[in-house]
């Protein structure tokens, strides 16, 4: 484990030119900024067709690395003084973890689900509406952190993001940045 941090640290650190992005870390600084992280590397792909929300044993779960990716994320936040609001989560168990493990402190908040698979699709609509509701009427010189997936992302800002990405926006959804963390 001591290796697998070693390697993290000078990978995030070191060889990832997005850390050393000035703009990006500026404007995190500043506040007011929308922060998505696509939840930390749970290998696999969708939802497997036993999921149950409320029972993280049916679910893709963080393997160490992904345990390990959260707890850099986390790092990340405080080593900068990065100032955040509050953190939401969806209600999948790895979004969950991946906050926990980064944040400790988080909040759920339903808008932020998955809608991947065919089961869940038609929340998609619903949900992009009220995401963006709530960010229109939040206000903080804070960041506020949204702890998501892939496809929450995708729809909402058009792009895809890489397990534990961290994407930077402004209130108007306009991406300033992002973070690869893996």
């Amino acid at each position: 484990m001591k290796k697998l941090t070693t390697i993290a640290f000078l990978f995030l650190f070191l060889i990832n030119p997005a850390f050393s992005d000035q703009n990006i870390l500026s404007s995190l600084k500043e506040g007011s900024k929308i922060i998505f992280i696509r939840h930390a590397l749970a290998p696999g792909n969708g939802d497997p067709k036993n999921f149950k929300i409320d029972d993280c044993s049916t679910q893709r779960n963080l393997n160490k690395v992904g345990i390990e990716q959260s707890m850099i994320i986390g790092k990340f936040f405080r080593d900068h003084n990065i100032k955040i609001d509050r953190v939401l989560s969806s209600q999948w168990c790895r979004c969950k973890d991946t906050a926990n493990l980064a944040f400790e402190n988080y909040k759920i908040f339903k808008a932020l689900n998955s809608f991947y698979d065919p089961r869940f699709a038609e929340n998609e609509e619903k949900q992009i509406k009220d995401l963006k509701k709530f960010v229109k009427e939040w206000d903080s010189d804070k960041n506020i952190i949204f702890v998501t997936h892939y496809v929450v992302i995708l729809s909402l800002l058009n792009i895809g993001v890489s397990s534990g990405e961290i994407v930077v926006a402004d209130k108007d959804l306009n991406v300033i940045g992002s973070i690869e963390t893996f």
